[in-house]
């Protein structure tokens, strides 16, 4: 990985038609789902963005890639509110074959941006939800949601707003059922990244630590 600050590698079996999303600077733009396959028995299934100049329009549902790339968050206005979308960036796609180990490695180094959430399950084990913000070029900045438990979870209760740390890990898919009254549920999905390993590279005062 040559970009220290916000890396993606994931791979696995393109799971919907990809559809056309944006245009930016006359380069279309396409999104289709990528199902990721865990070490158990499950898969994520990951949303991707990818440029046309990418793939001339040659990929297909069904077939599997393999993406370098980068997470990127945006601000979608949905239902009278504003909702953050993630996506896996496309910089690079390739062609992979069907038995290829599924990869999904995900490096950030980023600062911490509002407090974190730490809490315990039913079970005893301990959980902690970080929102951690990416720099991009063109002060340009992504705010990606974390996840991490057990250890990593005791230090992310240690954490304050603006101090920079730098995970590992990887990008999940979650559901879930939202309430929306007494007597309706709808199900949802959620993006995040599930920290494997983390560390603190300069506390809120910019000091080494």
């Amino acid at each position: 990985m040559e970009i220290t600050t916000n890396n993606a590698v994931v791979s696995g079996k393109i799971a919907s038609v990809p559809e056309y999303s944006h245009e930016a600077y006359g380069e279309k733009f396409y999104t289709f789902f990528l199902e990721c396959k865990r070490l158990s028995s499950t898969s994520d299934i990951l949303p991707v963005t990818v440029s046309e100049r990418l793939t001339g329009g040659e990929y297909q549902r069904g077939d599997y890639v393999e993406i370098n790339g980068q997470i990127r968050s945006y601000n979608s206005y949905c239902e009278g509110r504003t909702k953050l979308i993630l996506t896996v960036f496309a910089r690079d796609i390739c062609r992979i074959d069907e038995d290829t180990v599924h990869k999904n490695i995900i490096e950030l180094n980023g600062f911490i941006c509002k407090p974190c959430v730490c809490r315990t399950t039913p079970f005893g084990r301990r959980i902690a939800d970080i929102l951690l913000a990416v720099n991009r070029s063109y002060n340009k900045s992504d705010y990606i949601p974390c996840i991490c438990w057990g250890r990593n979870a005791v230090f992310a209760g240690r954490l304050n707003i603006g101090d920079n740390i730098l995970i590992s890990g990887r990008m999940q898919s979650r559901i879930y059922q939202k309430r929306l009254s007494e007597t309706e549920t709808v199900e949802r999905t959620a993006y995040e990244v599930s920290i494997s390993k983390a560390e603190i590279l300069y506390d809120g005062g910019n000091a080494p630590v």
